[in-house]
This record gives structure tokens, sequence and C-alpha cells, in this order.
């Protein structure tokens, strides 16, 4: 199932977003969960009475996991949908999309693909230090600058180096605490697309510090443009995860390609590291660190490209049955905040 909060392409300034379901494989026809829940309820109005999904609006997905419900939960709203109910069906070529979770609990971005690791290390001279392939390392990122698809990012004041990089996000949709990694990914709810940019030249002095990133990561991360339940990934399984080729483009240039299935700690290893001692919530993110090659900081030189991003350029982001995710770069002086 995907799963992605839209607007109807043309509609006023400040309509909420709407969720929706895909109902093909490749995402060109939406349902709008919403109508097909009133449906429902107007065939059979033991429904309601029933369960919880049938007897409240669905309105975000934030909202969903806030009542105590799974992201598979939804799937039922799916399988009763009569297909002769098609004002309820959208035209992705219809819809603007949003981030799969518009307001996460927390963001925790690892650092788990040692080709990008080994990269970064390499340019100060050093080995990958012995720890990192011990422990998942993360930091945690901002959650006051989520952006989804084709929202603007620009470069943050004092910052000539805008980079993206692409990564695969997990959604944590049940409580967990002290989670072992055999059983991690039973808390994930969904896969999607995250694209964690970093301004170079103000993480490259502030690592210098040591500490954690600040000013080089906080300004913006992009998630989109759909959330994908484990269930549609499972023939992808391969390695410690999937078998999902991805690719970077800037200006129609492919500059990156990568798989996740190079991760070097999976996902359950990561949520393992993330829950100990600690509570995750329905609504935290766990991202997986850059795939190796996906980022300029590894790639801008060898490509041809041969700079960071720069105002008019437009990055897209691809991952396979996660979809496309594109973002415009406009100057900070004349952006817009996202809606």
């Amino acid at each position: 199932m995907k799963i992605a909060h839209v607007r109807e392409r043309h509609a006023p300034a400040g309509t909420p977003f709407r969720l929706m379901a895909a109902l093909d494989q490749a995402g060109r026809q939406w349902l709008d969960l919403e109508s097909a829940r009133r449906r429902a309820v107007r065939r059979d109005e033991r429904l309601a009475h029933n369960s919880i999904l049938f007897r409240q609006p669905v309105t975000t997905l934030d909202d969903h996991l806030a009542r105590g419900l799974r992201v598979a939960v939804l799937a039922e709203l799916v399988d009763d949908f009569a297909a002769s109910d098609d004002d309820a069906v959208f035209a992705a070529t219809d819809l603007a999309f949003g981030s799969p979770i518009l307001h996460p609990t927390s963001v925790r971005d690892f650092y788990a693909f040692e080709q990008h690791v080994g990269t970064i290390w390499s340019r100060r001279g050093q080995e990958i230090p012995e720890a990192w392939f011990r422990l998942p390392i993360f930091y945690f990122s901002n959650l006051s600058e989520i952006r989804g698809p084709e929202d603007p990012v620009w470069p943050p004041n004092g910052s000539h180096e805008l980079d993206y990089e692409l990564e695969i996000a997990a959604l944590i949709d049940t409580p967990a605490r002290d989670l072992g990694a055999a059983r991690g990914e039973e808390a994930i709810g969904g896969f999607m697309i995250m694209n964690d940019w970093s301004a170079r030249d103000l993480q490259r002095d502030e690592t210098t510090v040591r500490l954690g990133p600040a000013k080089g990561k906080d300004f913006a991360t992009t998630f989109g443009p759909w959330l994908v339940t484990p269930d549609e990934l499972a023939d992808k399984r391969s390695g410690k995860a999937y078998d999902l080729a991805a690719t970077a483009e800037v200006n129609g240039q492919v500059l990156s390609r990568g798989n996740l299935d190079k991760i070097h700690h999976s996902f359950g290893a990561m949520i393992e590291r993330a829950s100990a001692d600690a509570g995750l919530v329905p609504g935290d993110v766990i991202g997986s660190g850059t795939v190796g090659g996906c980022c300029l900081l590894e790639v801008r030189d060898e490509s041809g490209f041969g700079r960071y991003l720069q105002p008019g350029d437009r990055v897209i982001l691809r991952v396979d049955r996660l979809g496309e995710l594109a973002t415009p770069i406009v100057a900070r002086g004349g952006s817009k905040s996202p809606t």
C-alpha cells in the first residue's frame, strides 16, 4: 500500500492535505480515504460501531497514528472500496503531494552506508573509526523545517556549498522500547525517500569542534512523495535491506547511483540502537544515512558536475517503488516557506 498527503493541484492556498492511497502500483490513481470511509459506513453502519477506523474521520496520517492505529490498518478502507465510486478517485496528474508525515515526532538520521562514510573519512586522511562498524550512529534533525515534494530549498545564510543527500527513511508506527535488532523492523509502518540537505562549508567548520551537526544540517529535510508499507517491498528483500536502486539527478543529469541493499547497519539494528533506554513513538522517523555515492560531496568532480547546488537548480531523487522526490533550489532572499 502507498499512502500520501495530497491536495488537488489547483486548490486554493491553505487547503488542508487529504490522506489518499494508491490504487495501482505505479501510483497513477489515488483513493480519498475519508470518502471511502464515509461510503463504507453508509453501506454498513455496523462498521462505525465495531471499528475506530470507521468511527472517526480520516484526516492525516499524523492524526491516524496519534489515535493509536498502525499504517497497515488503512488497507481496510482500500479493500472495502467499491470500484464504482469514481468521484473518490483522483489521477496523480491532478494532485500535489506533501510530506508523507507532516509533523514527525522526531527524526533520527543514521550513518549506515560504508561507502559514504569511507569517503568522508578519506577526505580527512583517516580510516573509518572502529566504533562505526559496531554502533549505528545517528543525530537528531530539526522538526521545524520539514519539506515535501516541490517545496523549495535554499542555501542557509553564509553557505555556498549546498548538497543533496539521498536517503531512505522508515516511519515508526507503534511504541517501542529496548527492541532487539531481530524484531526492530516490526515497528516500521512504511518507507519513504528522504533528502537530508547539507551545507558542506558550514558543516566543515562545525565538525572541527567534534559535537553533532548544527547549522550545516538543520535548515531543511525533505520527505516524499509517498509512504510504502513493508509488504510491498517483501519480494525485493536483499542483504540487510531491500534491492532498491536509487538515483539523484540535477537539471536532468544523473549524478548519483546507489542501492539500499548496500547498507551496513540494517533498519533493525538502527531501531535497536534508537530504542535502547528510550521510547520510540508513532511518528518517529529513522533515516538511513546517505546511500553510497548519492551526494555531491562524493561525486561532483568525477561526474563532471564540478560544483555544489545553486539557485535555479532542480534536484530529483528516485528510488525503485518509493517514487520520485523533486526539489527546486531557490535564492535565500526570495524563498517561500513551505505550506
